[in-house]
């Protein structure tokens, strides 16, 4: 009885065998007549029992599912591009275990194909807006061709760019673990018929200059993308409000590179999200001290002395913004504003004190203070009207001062210049 259970488990597994050994070739001669969509159905009703298969049939069926669905990719399938790769790859493993190469050749050429391909979808992706697509094509490619890293860094970019921002903090902490550089050298000579500088590899272009074709070779370096890497983590990490890892990609970014300014004013802003503004403005002054000539960084800290009561220091910033870029409206504003805030805090004190000699007196004093304020923070303004005589903004906070004051002749005619 024994002996003929196994008889006929043998015939099972022969018959199994011969069923995947027609369907493998049904694929391939679907495949060889150009009828892709039948062969797909034939090799996919192989893959129940392939796992059974000896690993000679095994490398077959995974040889040919990779040319099947390579097939499809090629013919605009985007979702067979996986499928192809994993297939071939399956090929390399189960050929590598059993010390057999009859189709590891061919598949890893398949491979690279796949790769290139899979580049020539994504930059055409990322040329129609399809942003995670791309992404998800190229990192495919980076897992296809792993030392071909610039995929993954340009993976990491698409995401990015699509705001799948989770996807590009795995891609760019993968980066930042494979330690990822990005510099180089890229090889340019200048086209003698075109006059045109062109980009190839160092071969080509040292040919191309012997032959007379070329001339004017350039090798140019390309720097570390290193310090970008770690600050856009760090940008990452704010977006989705994970701000303690923010900070300290920010520190270790900084460490990278210390006088990037962008990165200490990205550092500083979370700081300012997070209420340290003595922070803020303390990596500010690193800011100016690196770029004293950007009116921007100025203003910023003028706001933020502001805020804090500061008036005669951010007096002083507005100043040199307005130094730097003479028609800064903003600058002008609230240059103007601190003496406005100074003068309208008298009023409080005027309208406690009471009909005394003192008092009235006193109410004298803080009136002629406040008037003074006024009339500083309209003098500003009106020397802003002269670089900007239409601006609505500075026209209305004029006319409010000027109505503050009880000067109605001054207000009337700013109420003319607004069309009132």
């Amino acid at each position: 009885m024994k002996t003929k259970i196994s008889i006929i488990a043998a015939m099972s597994i022969a018959m199994v065998g011969l069923a995947q050994k027609n369907e493998i070739k049904d694929a391939e001669k679907a495949l060889k007549d150009g009828d892709v969509a039948a062969a797909k159905t034939s090799i996919e009703a192989a893959m129940g029992s392939i796992s059974g298969a000896d690993e000679k049939m095994q490398a077959q069926y995974y040889y040919t599912r990779g040319k099947v669905y390579a097939d499809l990719a090629k013919k605009g399938d985007d979702s067979a591009f996986e499928p192809a790769a994993n297939s071939f790859q399956k090929v390399l493993e189960i050929e590598e275990q059993s010390g057999k190469s009859k189709y590891s050749n061919e598949a890893t050429q398949y491979m690279a194909s796949i790769s290139a391909d899979l580049v020539n979808s994504a930059v055409s992706d990322n040329e129609q807006q399809k942003f995670e697509s791309a992404a998800d094509k190229l990192y495919m490619s980076y897992k296809i061709s792993p030392k071909d890293t610039t995929y993954l860094y340009y993976a990491a970019s698409s995401a990015v760019n699509g705001g799948h921002y989770e996807k590009a903090l795995e891609y760019y902490n993968e980066l930042q673990e494979i330690g990822y550089d990005g510099s180089g050298i890229v090889y340019k000579a200048t086209n003698t018929e075109t006059g045109e500088q062109e980009i190839m590899d160092k071969t080509q272009r040292d040919l191309m200059v012997k032959s007379g074709t070329y001339k004017d070779p350039v090798d140019e370096k390309t720097p570390s993308k290193k310090a970008e890497i770690v600050k856009n983590t760090a940008l990452i990490y704010t977006q989705l409000g994970e701000d303690d890892k923010a900070l300290e990609a920010y520190k270790a970014a900084r460490a990278n590179d210390p006088e990037d300014v962008n990165l200490i004013l990205n550092e500083a802003n979370l700081y300012f999200k997070l209420g340290d503004k003595d922070k803020f403005k303390e990596l500010m002054a690193e800011a100016i001290a690196l770029a004293p000539d950007n009116a921007d960084l100025h203003y910023n800290v003028g706001v933020i002395n502001m805020e804090q009561g500061n008036f005669e220091e951010a007096r002083e910033s507005y100043k040199k913004a307005i130094e730097i870029n003479p028609s800064y409206t903003n600058a002008y504003l609230n240059l103007s504003t601190t003496y406005v805030n100074q003068g309208n805090a008298l009023i409080d004190e005027m309208n406690s004190l009471g009909n005394s000699r003192a008092d009235i007196a006193k109410y004298d004093e803080l009136k002629t203070k406040k008037d003074n304020f006024f009339t500083q923070g309209a003098d500003i303004l009106e020397t802003a009207l002269k670089t900007n005589p239409d601006n609505q903004g500075i026209l209305t906070q004029l006319k409010n001062i000027y109505g503050a004051m009880g000067d109605n002749e001054n207000f009337m005619r700013i109420k003319k210049l607004l069309g009132e």
